[in-house]
């Protein structure tokens, strides 16, 4: 079983993607967002420590692509704080639009061949909102966008969660 569950931020995605690994012996969460030295950012992280189970392994790395390829069922929260970090940690956050595709298909193309078993995907939707005044903003958007696409296309359902409610699409 491969999901991605998609919505807007504090829509419930991360708790819906929890419960659908509810019966799984052993679970592998992978939190493959950016390093942050943030307290904000430390109390999301503490929220959704304290809410997984015990006997759930975290795995914190930006190389999706081994997060996917540890065996057993696999937890990613989040496609977008990934796709955050692979930006930054390349620091093409003012490079060629085309370039910074490039790297983001490449990285995105390995994951999602690694990808076995079953596999639950958290990500933001995006697009439904304004045009981001500025040019990351926008950058973020078109490349997530088509994150979630190529995700998408390879997992066997795509949950769209919104207030709390999910929509199997």
């Amino acid at each position: 079983m491969k999901v991605l569950v998609t919505g807007g931020v504090r829509s419930g995605k991360s708790r819906h993607a929890e419960s659908l690994l509810e019966g799984e012996p052993a679970v592998t969460y992978v939190a493959p967002g950016p390093l942050r030295d943030d307290a904000d950012w430390a109390l999301r992280v503490a929220a959704h420590r304290e809410r997984r189970p015990a006997s759930w392994a975290t795995l914190e790395t930006g190389d999706l692509t081994a997060g996917l390829g540890v065996g057993g069922a696999v937890l990613v929260d989040c496609l977008g704080t990934w796709l955050t970090r692979v930006v930054d940690d390349a620091r093409l956050w003012d490079a060629p639009a085309d370039e910074v595709a490039a790297l983001v298909e490449e990285r995105t193309a390995a994951a999602v061949a690694a990808m076995h078993g079953t596999v639950v995907l958290v990500t933001n939707e995006v697009g439904l909102g304004v045009v981001p005044e500025h040019r990351s903003g926008r950058l973020f958007r078109d490349l997530l966008g088509s994150v979630n696409q190529r995700f998408g296309a390879a997992c066997d359902e795509v949950h769209l969660v919104v207030a709390g409610r999910v929509l199997r699409l």
